[in-house]
């Protein structure tokens, strides 16, 4: 697949389309797709040719259950092609219900037991300090329910301790946490020393500003909120 034959923003419908029999998870997919694209599209230093390096930025999916709109994206951006998408999550696809870091490409972690991708993201970070890769950026995208599960909340304090400006976590919130936080999202990653920053999770540009304005030696949480879950459906 060459660059001039790749998918584009307004593909993204169409791709996830492709992807049936998760019904129970397709709002969570759909929660996901705008801040998954700003990110590849303009934030992350991530292509297929790169991927291996050992400077690269790092995406982490967390809130991994739901991954149509992540594989949407990994396909647009040339990672994944098409005509994989049809046959996801049957016997002989390698795009499963839950992301595998050792079959998919592209993936960074295998994830859908919420409660990992920010503790691994702040291990990352600290890996690639002693490896020399000071500039480096990764990115871990959780849901607000995850936020429930007590290993975020200390990830959370020794990131902020540590100073991990190179670490961004991205909270897709759609009011789907069983207990929330008192002050809100933003407060508990403030509390810990992070740069806080709340943006409609649909307005790209808004996104883009969050991601990328300096929070110098300090982590930074983008609280991307969009429209709340319905009753019913899976947290996250």
């Amino acid at each position: 697949m060459t660059t001039a034959t790749l998918p584009g923003r307004a593909d993204l419908p169409r791709l996830i389309a492709l992807m049936t029999g998760d019904d129970k998870h397709q709002a969570a997919a759909e929660s996901t797709v705008d801040v998954l694209w700003v990110l590849y599209d303009r934030v992350l230093d991530i292509t297929p040719e790169t991927f291996r390096e050992p400077g690269r930025d790092r995406f982490l999916l967390s809130k991994g259950h739901g991954p149509m709109a992540y594989y949407a994206v990994l396909t647009a951006k040339g990672f994944l092609d098409e005509s994989e998408l049809a046959d996801w999550s049957s016997a002989r696809s390698r795009l499963g219900h839950h992301p595998d870091r050792r079959r998919a490409p592209g993936v960074e972690i295998s994830s859908g037991s919420l409660g990992h991708g920010l503790p691994i993201a702040v291990g990352t970070v600290l890996g690639l300090r002693i490896r020399g890769f000071g500039d480096a950026k990764v990115v871990t995208l959780v849901g607000d329910a995850e936020l429930d599960e007590g290993s975020n909340h200390e990830a959370i304090a020794l990131a902020g301790r540590l100073g991990l400006e190179q670490l961004t976590t991205v909270v897709v919130d759609n009011s789907s946490a069983t207990h929330g936080w008192p002050g809100g999202i933003a407060r508990r990653f403030a509390v810990e020393g992070w740069e806080t920053r709340t943006v409609s999770g649909r307005d790209h540009e808004a996104l883009y500003e969050a991601f990328t304005a300096p929070h110098p030696d300090r982590p930074l949480a983008v609280v991307a909120t969009v429209e709340q879950k319905t009753t019913g459906e899976p947290k996250g």
